[in-house]
């Protein structure tokens, strides 16, 4: 019997072994995408203890907590650092084969030394060892990052920000990279028009532009979105319960557009084709400056009322949804192929029901101007584990070429998830490597480990092309 958490941790034979040790253990972290705040990096903060490394904003921990019946004052409430730790520590040995109970063990020896279980009996003294270390020069924000060889991180960012703390940070020298993403949801949402409006009266500040019709409003963006292209901006994110892909004529956002500054209620047909409309003008913009563009699509979010009237949005009450995904998509992605001005491009997918077709959709478009252009993106969510990172994996090794694939991100809020990047090469070796002792593929180390090599690290390199900046 294994030991739990070992070297050899779910890399169940010798080529698995040799694969993940040799080719891809040491390779350089390029994270392109999480919710990593920039403030902090550029501060270079320690934290206060490990409830604020650890729980602060780490929604996955607390509807963890939440099953396991801890009362909310103990999640997002008003008990102490220590006691919400407690109940952290309460409610790991629940954690049991969900991935939770991994990434918690391995952050406590990756970064800390500790190889302890948490539990309520190692609690304290778990939580004394890494106080105690997260008060010293090595465990700054940026010491954590240098310490496990981070080279790029992309946050996500709206056109509002002023980048400010990018700015800092580069001005700084800092050697890891830490560019802006460009994430116009809210500048779509037309679902919520004093939200809406309340955004455009902030834009016209920001970009002193006079926003009297649709045109203005565009404008504004686009210079927005210029902004960000001189910060070192290279990516724009959506997060989308499905694509926007309606017929639409110019006339008809204009009129849209003066409804939604009117504050009148709109059908959501005109909802949906002001999104269709907002949507295509970004991707425009994105394929000029050579960005790539990323869809985050399925998530059903805000389902419990309740929780989110008492705690806010993105603390837990999201889920998977089931929208149709297919038609629109195509739709979408080829109204921008038709005049070749569609971007490098990267869909995740939520809904592991839709994963075949989300990696056949990526062959409809890819043109052989570039390698894996259009990317099924790493499992994400509630799916980044170890049976849907598995199956992600499955369905473009299947449909598509894994061996293009641009690899593993955290999509976290926390400094210490980088484990997830380890936690990803381990199973593409122990894949690949399985395929070699059942005789489906040569074994042919050398190669194998190059293509380990390339999903890990080396395709990110060259798709995002980050050394420029």
């Amino acid at each position: 019997m294994k030991s739990f958490l070992d070297q050899d941790f779910l890399l169940s034979t010798k080529t698995a072994q040799r694969l993940y040790h040799e080719y891809a253990s040491q390779l350089p972290i390029i994270d392109y995408h999480c919710h990593l705040p920039p403030d902090q990096i550029a501060q270079d903060i320690n934290f206060n203890n490990l409830t604020h490394a650890w729980l602060y904003g780490d929604h996955y921990k607390w509807r963890a907590m939440r099953a396991n019946g801890v009362n909310e004052a103990y999640i997002t409430g008003n008990k102490t650092d220590q006691e919400k730790f407690e109940k952290w520590a309460e409610t790991v040995p629940y954690t049991l084969r969900n991935p939770l109970y991994h990434w918690t063990h391995l952050e406590l020896q990756r970064y800390f030394g500790i190889h302890e279980l948490l539990s309520p009996a190692t609690a304290q003294q778990i939580y004394d060892e890494c106080n105690a270390k997260l008060k010293t020069p090595e465990f700054s924000i940026r010491n954590i990052l240098k310490g496990k060889s981070v080279e790029v991180v992309c946050t996500t960012d709206d056109p509002l920000d002023n980048l400010a703390f990018h700015q800092q940070i580069k001005q700084d020298g800092f050697q890891v990279k830490v560019l802006p993403a460009f994430r116009p949801d809210k500048a779509m949402n037309a679902d919520d028009l004093q939200a809406l409006n309340q955004y455009i009266d902030q834009l016209q500040t920001i970009s002193n532009v006079d926003i009297s019709g649709y045109g203005d409003y565009l404008k504004a963006l686009k210079s927005r979105h210029d902004y960000f292209a001189a910060n070192g901006c290279q990516l724009s994110d959506h997060g989308l319960s499905h694509i926007y892909a309606d017929d639409y004529t110019e006339a008809e956002i204009i009129t849209i557009f003066l409804k939604i500054r009117n504050k009148k209620v709109l059908l959501p047909l005109e909802i949906s084709k002001f999104k269709s409309a907002m949507l295509f003008q970004f991707a425009l913009w994105d394929h000029e400056k050579g960005w790539v563009q990323q869809y985050h699509l399925g998530a059903l979010r805000n389902n419990n009322t309740r929780g989110l009237t008492n705690s806010g949005t993105d603390t837990g009450w999201d889920s998977i949804g089931d929208f149709k995904q297919g038609e629109a998509l195509s739709k979408f992605l080829n109204r921008l192929d038709a005049d070749n001005r569609l971007a490098k491009t990267i869909l995740y997918n939520l809904n592991p029901a839709d994963n075949e077709l989300f990696a056949a959709m990526t062959g409809n478009f890819n043109d052989g101007s570039v390698a894996g252009k259009v990317q099924f993106g790493s499992a994400w969510w509630f799916l980044d584990q170890k049976d849907g990172m598995t199956k992600q994996l499955n369905a473009l090794s299947n449909i598509g070429l894994v061996s293009r694939m641009v690899g593993m991100l955290t999509d976290s809020r926390s400094f210490l998830s980088f484990p997830r990047h380890e936690y990803f090469r381990r199973l593409v070796c122990n894949l690949f490597a399985d395929d070699i002792e059942n005789g489906e593929l040569p074994n042919d180390i050398a190669w194998t480990g190059k293509i380990v090599q390339d999903i890990c690290y080396n395709n990110a390199k060259n798709y995002f092309n980050f050394d420029k900046q």
